[in-house]
């Protein structure tokens, strides 16, 4: 194995206040870490749901529509985690994909029962209050000098 305690303390490089004002500007609007993690488990939660409430039969359109808002949710909840600085600004998407969940079952559905809309304004409320933690969190940052 090489020896690697001869390096130089990373304060010598010659890039050490950019790496530091970048890392801070990374760091900053990440008061809305913890948002991230329920973003996605909301994401995987409406994905799955048509197979965890039981209506992949009875509502086939619902039952890919809450799939494939699912996949949305999460891979809005991946770039939120990633690439904060530049997602943050698609959290006002978010919001107004919990308002269509919310709406859906009545336009995208056909004839849905109590539990399944129930089961959509429920993960549609849950984004739509997410979305706007992450939009405030976001909106607060960015006004930071």
């Amino acid at each position: 194995m090489s020896d690697v305690s001869h390096r130089g303390d990373l304060s010598t490089h010659p890039d050490v206040s950019e790496m530091r004002e970048r890392y801070a500007r990374m760091l900053g609007g990440r008061d809305v870490a913890l948002v991230d993690g329920p973003v996605f488990l909301l994401g995987l939660y409406c994905a799955a749901s048509p197979w965890i409430v039981h209506y992949t039969t009875s509502q086939p359109a619902l039952m890919s529509h809450n799939l494939i808002m699912g996949i949305a949710i999460g891979l809005l909840a991946l770039g939120f985690t990633r690439a904060p600085e530049r997602m943050y600004g698609l959290s006002w998407a978010m919001c107004a994909m919990g308002i269509w969940l919310i709406i859906a079952p009545w336009i995208v559905g056909s004839g849905p029962d109590r539990g399944v809309v129930i089961n959509n304004i429920v993960i549609g409320a849950l984004a739509l209050v997410l979305g706007l933690v992450c939009a405030g969190t976001a909106a607060r940052s960015n006004s930071r000098p």
